[in-house]
């Protein structure tokens, strides 16, 4: 049915003559949406699978995570979403084996699901280079149950404040650390300060939110490392005038309790902080390593799997592996890097490549259509690279803004976070204030006895 027919794993035609050729796609993220969506008219039966019934726009999960924006405005059902693709079923579930010689995918809950095409999107973790017990402590943003949990902590934390009654306490509760100062940490670490400096300040009786201490660690020798250093050196200015502390090559070598131990150069320096958030480094979801495992497919030191320029794995032609579980090497001196554009793009080739092969045609090499990087700063500021342009300021905020709504998959999400900036911009007001889940906050005692 192919034009390739390799000597493992062949592409097969169906087993069931007349059986549509069935493509399973894990992962509703970006990657795996975009290639469903693609494979929506096509000739074939789409099965997509993922622990969560939901597609999240992981880019804004900050301004859930700060009060901002409710988890609804930024999540939209799956099954909804792909609700017209009559030849698309959406599962419940998790993968946990892959059988590439059978092709059959083995669910935690026991089920098997065959498949004939086999698209794997299921995206990355934070890395804690190691030190694993520090997620605890530092909690990433990756999942609305995290930013859930980081929004609970910072809001929680002007709580006990307000009710401490020991300075050293009360500053170390208005101390917020933030690891790793790529776009996700910058954009915490803004919408942090924008918090305390101005949606709180006439909120509190007994604490000035004006005394809240906010700390941007990078280990590298600027914020915004993958950005032009022009840009970098804006957007440092710009956080400082929010006023974020900004530590650059430093490295977190402590976390334990309410004490962060940081190390720039041979100085060594102890932080007291109820509040660290962590943005620093991202690793392969696990079933990269089950994959790699059974079919001898190489990986990087992140997890990610070496793929084909087609985005296959070596000597499977008929799996794919896009988003942030690719390593893809196959353009430019580096690896693509793993953001949202490059699993877009990734799906919606693949969709095409597999089309192409049930039709007997080839497909071009994939090109990433690289449009540029942006991060917000804060209210009015934020820093575009466009490639032929680089912006600044007020003019690259609207552009930041304008992107994020346009990539939003459903039309509700766009008017519902379009209206909710429009409302938080003239009223600095973060509706979704809100303190979830329970006070794991230590108390004062435990505090003091450390």
């Amino acid at each position: 049915m192919f034009d390739t027919a390799p000597a493992k794993s062949e592409i097969s035609a169906p087993v069931t003559p007349g059986q549509p050729h069935r493509v399973v796609i894990v992962g509703g993220g970006f990657g795996g949406l975009y290639a469903a969506q693609s494979l929506g008219r096509s000739p074939v039966e789409v099965t997509l699978i993922d622990r969560r019934n939901f597609h999240l726009f992981q880019p804004l999960l900050y301004q859930v995570a700060t009060g901002g924006l409710s988890p609804g405005d930024i999540a939209s059902p799956l099954r909804s979403v792909l609700s017209s693709q009559k030849n698309t079923q959406v599962l419940l579930g998790e993968v946990r084996g892959i059988d590439p010689d059978e092709q059959v995918l083995k669910l935690k809950d026991g089920e098997t699901v065959p498949y004939d095409s086999l698209i794997l999107a299921t995206g990355s973790a934070h890395h804690y280079f190691g030190n694993d017990h520090w997620e605890a402590i530092a909690p990433s943003i990756k999942t609305i149950e995290d930013a859930l949990e980081v929004r609970r902590r910072i809001f929680l934390a002007f709580e006990k404040a307000e009710l401490e009654p020991d300075p050293e306490i009360r500053k170390a509760l208005q101390t917020f650390v933030v690891v790793g100062a790529g776009p996700t940490g910058v954009e915490m670490a803004g919408a942090i300060a924008d918090l305390a400096y101005e949606t709180l300040k006439d909120d509190f009786r007994n604490v000035d939110t004006h005394d809240t201490r906010i700390i941007l660690v990078e280990g590298m020798d600027r914020v915004l490392p993958p950005f032009d250093p022009s840009l970098s050196k804006r957007a440092a200015k710009d956080l400082e005038k929010l006023g974020v502390e900004i530590r650059t090559s430093t490295f977190v070598t402590g976390l334990e309790g309410e004490r962060v131990t940081i190390k720039t150069g041979d100085h060594v320096e102890t932080i007291s902080s109820h509040s660290v958030f962590w943005a620093a480094g991202v690793r392969a979801s696990s079933l990269g390593k089950v994959l790699s495992e059974k079919t001898g497919a190489p990986c990087d030191r992140a997890g990610r799997l070496m793929v084909e320029p087609d985005f296959s794995v070596p000597n499977y032609p008929n799996i794919f592996v896009i988003g942030d579980l690719a390593h893809y090497a196959h353009q430019g001196e580096r690896p693509l890097p793993g953001v949202a554009p490059v699993a877009m793009q990734g799906g919606k080739y693949v969709a095409r490549t597999i089309r192409d092969r049930l039709d007997n045609k080839t497909t071009p090499p994939f090109v990433y259509n690289d449009s540029g990087s942006l991060a917000i700063i804060g209210r009015n500021s934020a820093v575009v690279d466009l490639n032929w342009t680089k912006l600044t300021g007020y003019p690259a905020w609207v552009i930041w803004a304008l992107v994020h709504v346009m990539f939003l998959i459903e039309f509700d999400n766009k008017v519902l976070v379009m209206t909710q900036w429009m409302w938080n911009f003239f009223t600095r007001n973060q509706g979704a204030r809100l303190i979830t889940g329970r006070d794991q906050i230590k108390s004062d005692q435990a505090f003091m006895k450390q």
